[in-house]
């Protein structure tokens, strides 16, 4: 009953905030079926309701574009990215994003497309793993995951900024609800045929939220949690998935280097936060105990 209760009760509140979609029918499909099917996939889709919330929230930005509540950051923020880590050429001062949009090559597309599709898969692989392993582990890494999400999206909300396509499409004007854009990501569909990152943009909830860049926090959260729960060489792995996403973040035009650089700052932040307030704040210890207990 309180399963039903609380699919109806989303599905309701989605249907008013953002319009009927089928995500939300499969979403609310697949954590009813896990919930009823076993104990077993019980405790791991309460487990994974982490991810699900983060998800939900995210998705609900959409009712609520940051363009409302702040004034959209986009010369400001492009003439800074050129003074401090601008590339000198014979044509002019440019952007790390402008200089690379005029020198990119087939095999960076390719690589560059590889590493930004792993911002989502990674975390939660690594969250299957961990939730097999120890689940504490599992906790600490998922709820720190959602914290750093939550902090960036204060920031989207306190400091609205445009990516660097969209100085490249649509110069210092601001247009509201411009949809999103694949950028640079686009040669990578073109060079195999697909459409994997134009399906994917399509769905963004706000382009005005590049600063700060949460693909490039995410990776950084999973390599930490590597090093933390000391998984051996698999932590190279990690290191070079998370490299490759801030360079890609940049090569694809998708954010500027200072965007990069604040998603790490968040990612920062949001773990010691986290770690400080399980290891010294007694109610946030005793919620962890509690939904440990609940899904072991």
């Amino acid at each position: 009953m309180v399963v039903a209760i609380a699919v109806a009760t989303y599905l309701l509140i989605s249907y008013f905030l953002i319009g009927f979609k089928t995500d939300q029918v499969f979403l609310s499909c697949f954590f009813g079926a896990l919930y009823l099917a076993s104990a077993a996939t019980r405790k791991f889709i309460l487990g994974f309701s982490i991810f699900i919330v983060y998800w939900i929230i995210y998705d609900y930005m959409k009712a609520f574009p940051n363009y409302w509540f702040s004034e959209v950051h986009i010369g400001d923020l492009y003439n800074a990215e050129k003074a401090l880590v601008g590339i000198d050429t014979v044509a002019g001062r440019l952007t790390p994003n402008e200089f690379w949009a005029q020198h990119s090559v087939a095999v960076l597309d390719v690589l560059c497309g590889a590493f930004y599709l792993c911002w989502i898969p990674l975390p939660l692989l690594l969250a299957g793993y961990l939730f097999y392993r120890n689940r504490r582990q599992f906790l600490g890494f998922s709820l720190t995951f959602l914290l750093v999400n939550l902090l960036g999206f204060v920031v989207y909300y306190l400091y609205a900024a445009a990516p660097p396509w969209y100085v490249e499409k649509f110069g210092f004007d601001f247009i509201a609800g411009t949809p999103g854009n694949t950028a640079g990501l686009i040669r990578f569909d073109h060079f195999f045929g697909v459409t994997i990152f134009q399906s994917l943009y399509a769905k963004g909830s706000n382009v005005f939220a590049a600063m700060p860049s949460l693909h490039s926090a995410y990776p950084l959260i999973v390599l930490y949690t590597g090093l933390s729960c000391r998984l051996g060489k698999i932590n190279i792995l990690f290191g070079t998935i998370t490299a490759g996403i801030w360079f890609a973040a940049v090569y694809t035009s998708h954010h500027y280097v200072l965007d990069v650089l604040a998603g790490i700052t968040t990612a920062f932040v949001g773990i010691f936060l986290f770690r400080y307030l399980s290891e010294r704040n007694a109610a946030v210890k005793a919620f962890i105990d509690r939904y440990t207990a609940l899904i072991s």
